[in-house]
């Protein structure tokens, strides 16, 4: 069998790099460590409205447990009126990803 060998260059723009998808995935993921949402935080990332995400996802029996910063969780559930929802974006990020399906059938 034969081989043939090609050597090709592609010009790369000046305002470009190159990296590797999972090195652009580690990125994206370090943008969120140390950052924490609110709720219209929360809204616009699942274009969903609050009332619509508690019913379905943070007062779900299915997942509050996983969820409440009580039980270990990264969800901080307001305990009296004034106070705000916080959300540890890296882990809730991860959350959505992974419970999609879960959450929209």
């Amino acid at each position: 069998m034969q081989q043939l060998s090609v050597t090709l260059s592609i010009p790369v723009p000046s305002d470009s790099i190159l990296i590797k998808k999972v090195e652009l995935e580690e990125l994206k993921q370090a943008q969120l460590v140390g950052v924490y949402w609110s709720m219209r935080d929360l809204e616009k990332r699942i274009n969903k409205k609050s009332e619509w995400i508690k019913d379905n996802i943070l007062y779900s029996s299915k997942f509050r447990k996983e969820l409440d910063v009580e039980s270990g969780g990264f969800v901080y559930y307001p305990k009296s009126r004034g106070e705000t929802w916080s959300f540890q974006a890296s882990k809730m990020a991860n959350f959505l990803e992974n419970h999609f399906k879960d959450i929209f059938s």
